[in-house]
């Protein structure tokens, strides 16, 4: 468009061979064109203002990830972490457990089992002040005079879940 309107406005200024009606008609062509530059140069400019501000965004954008990705990394490195003091501490009670089981009575140790799968992993639960840790139940009078009475290696449960009830220092009992 710019070489048709510097070679209109030549053949204007020159005005060699040309009607004074062509002449009009080419100074309006001229004059047209350079309205129509001017348009295509305005969107041109405005097309390179929403091109740099989606840019930016793009920057802004690029720059969050990065964050969020260093974050998650920070997060994954802190849970694997965790993760392997919990398999640690796992294996290590694991093995204590196994101590404390080979010193215990076969019956014993079957009813807690039998108890613990049917509880959802808790087959005994410590009795604390007259509640039972494992449902977090009040006994009433009956059952903690029943408990009282009965000797200290005799096995105890409560009525309510039938957890094997652990008569602690603390008990109260």
């Amino acid at each position: 468009m710019r070489q048709r309107a510097a070679r209109d406005q030549q053949r204007l200024e020159t005005g060699v061979g040309i009607s004074a009606r062509d002449l009009a008609n080419l100074q309006s062509e001229v004059v047209s064109l350079a309205k129509r530059q001017g348009d295509l140069e305005d969107v041109v400019l405005e097309v390179m203002e929403r091109l740099e501000a989606a840019q930016e965004r793009v920057t802004e954008l690029t720059d969050r990830v990065a964050a969020l990705e260093a974050k998650l990394v920070d997060a994954t490195a802190r849970r694997d972490a965790a993760t392997g003091e919990i398999d640690t501490e796992v294996a290590k009670i694991g093995k204590d457990r196994e101590v404390i089981v080979g010193s215990m009575p076969a019956a014993l140790i079957a009813l807690y089992e039998k108890i613990r799968a049917k509880q959802g992993g808790v087959g005994a639960a410590r009795l604390y002040q007259r509640r039972c840790e494992g449902c977090r139940l009040e006994l009433d009078m009956a059952e903690v005079n029943e408990i009282k009475a009965a000797p200290r290696d005799q096995v105890v449960r409560h009525e309510n879940c039938g957890r094997i009830l652990v008569r602690a220092a603390d008990s109260g009992i």
